[in-house]
């Protein structure tokens, strides 16, 4: 959207809804909300907005919408795909969550909890321990990410197998329109067929057709006991038939099934202080997998029949099963260093993408020759939920290779990556999202008529189209 530099005057309207303390036009106070923390993007704004309460967001959009003036909401800006960021242009404003982190309730009756969309991810979970109930979301990044934008992306993160995406955990949701209206929809209901359930136009659609100021979220039982073990397989086919096998004898209490190769292992014991390797048997490919339990002794069984029998077929070459729950955070340290270790090997072309889980082998089988012999040298290193068919295909740049010249293939190894998984049925946006850096793909893998009525919606919602623009459409 080509539209003027706001002026002084408007930067001060803007300013006036969050007060002088709340609206920040330093360089270096607005740093760290202009950097994604890869790197990859770095943006330009007027002001970076914080504001304290729905009402502050009302105002703002309705400012913007009545100006055109592009705002761009950010939560924990720990997003992979550009959409928090603003452009380069120093055109969009930047309205950051942050200060919208109040809990304002816990229910452990109804198993709910309500949250404003700038509480970080860890905080919901220990508030939701802290009456001995469990919200199951867990990635990487939740000691920093917000609740606001794991809904607005659908967050996946290793627990999906068991408890689903953010959408399955999203009761209700209180949402501010790119007009300035508010939707007042924070209801606690498990069953509610009265009209459209409007919360779905909002969860995943990356802060494109409203700001999610709010949400209720579901609470589940906490498990009393964990087993977690770390296993070598041959293949991942191999690990297919041992993920079949767990789900076979845990049922719904198989909570977690990562798979891992080697050398994603090596980068995470090289670089992730006081990571040591699990196993003497050194394997082409490890599976991490966690069955929870009513008692140790339930959870353990479970594991130790898994285990035993995936060892007797050949599903599996070598385990350990962690004795404590330190061992066990340990094990998970390794599984969730895999993103951060990556950086100290230089550059790195991701893929996010999602697959029939019984099409995992073979995607993994196909496509790693081909990018290794499109780009001699390189380093695959697949990771990911294989217990919902999730797989982060990550590339490292040859050693001692010019980063930048890496880097500048991405699209070129981004078009053959994502050309096996669309013959596979797969997706190319499974947890991340499309944002600015995958918005040239969608296209190609949706329907013309499914792009006209993703369209037909933004510009209903967003007529002026000031909200998040550039991204996802």
């Amino acid at each position: 959207m080509d539209t003027p530099l706001p002026t002084p005057d408007l930067i001060a309207r803007f300013s006036a809804i969050v007060g002088p303390g709340h609206a920040l036009t330093d360089p270096a106070d607005q740093a760290p909300y202009l950097t994604e923390w890869r790197g990859r993007w770095h943006g330009r704004t007027p002001v970076v907005l914080r504001p304290g309460s729905t009402a502050e967001v009302a105002a703002i959009c309705r400012l913007a919408t009545e100006t055109g003036t592009p705002i761009v909401p950010q939560s924990g800006n720990t997003g992979l795909v550009g959409g928090q960021t603003p452009d380069e242009s120093g055109r969009e404003v930047l309205v950051s969550l942050a200060r919208l982190n109040r809990i304002r309730e816990v229910d452990a009756s109804g198993n709910t909890l309500t949250a404003e969309a700038g509480v970080i991810l860890d905080t919901v979970r220990t508030a939701a321990e802290s009456v001995d109930r469990l919200f199951p979301l867990s990635l990487a990044s939740e000691g920093s990410c917000r609740i606001g934008g794991n809904i607005s992306s659908n967050a996946g993160g290793t627990a999906v197998l068991a408890y689903g995406n953010t959408r399955d955990l999203v009761l209700g949701l209180e949402v501010v329109l790119p007009t300035g209206e508010i939707l007042p929809g924070l209801r606690k209901l498990k069953k509610d067929n009265a009209g459209y359930d409007l919360k779905h136009l909002f969860i995943g659609t990356e802060g494109t057709l409203g700001i999610i100021t709010a949400a209720v979220l579901k609470l589940f039982p906490r498990p009393r006991a964990r087993a977690i073990a770390f296993v070598a397989v041959p293949s991942p086919d191999h690990a297919v038939a041992l993920l079949n096998r767990a789900r076979a004898a845990a049922g719904s209490d198989l909570v977690a099934f990562e798979i891992l190769c080697r050398g994603g292992l090596e980068f995470a014991l090289t670089h992730l202080p006081g990571a040591r390797d699990p196993l003497s048997t050194v394997s082409p490919w490890y599976v991490l997998t966690e069955i929870v339990g009513a008692d140790d002794e339930r959870a353990r069984s479970a594991m130790e029949t898994v285990l035993g029998d995936g060892l007797e077929a050949g599903e599996a070459s070598d385990a350990v099963l962690a004795e404590s729950l330190e061992q066990g955070r340990a094990l998970w340290g390794l599984r969730h260093g895999m993103s951060e270790v990556q950086i100290h090997e230089g550059g790195s072309i991701k893929h996010d993408v999602s697959l029939p889980v019984g099409s995992v082998p073979a995607f993994l089988a196909e496509a790693t020759p081909a990018v290794e012999a499109l780009v001699p040298g390189c380093r695959p290193v697949p990771f990911g939920h294989l217990g919902d068919g999730n797989i982060h295909f990550n590339i490292s740049q040859p050693v001692g290779a010019d980063k930048a010249a890496f880097l500048a293939r991405w699209d070129e190894v981004n078009e053959l990556v994502h050309g096996i998984v669309a013959r596979m049925n797969g997706s190319f946006a499974a947890e991340h999202g499309v944002g600015r850096l995958k918005r040239a793909i969608l296209p190609t893998a949706r329907a013309p008529e499914e792009m006209a009525l993703m369209r037909r919606l933004k510009a209903t919602l967003d007529p002026a189209g000031i909200l998040s623009p550039g991204r996802v459409l």
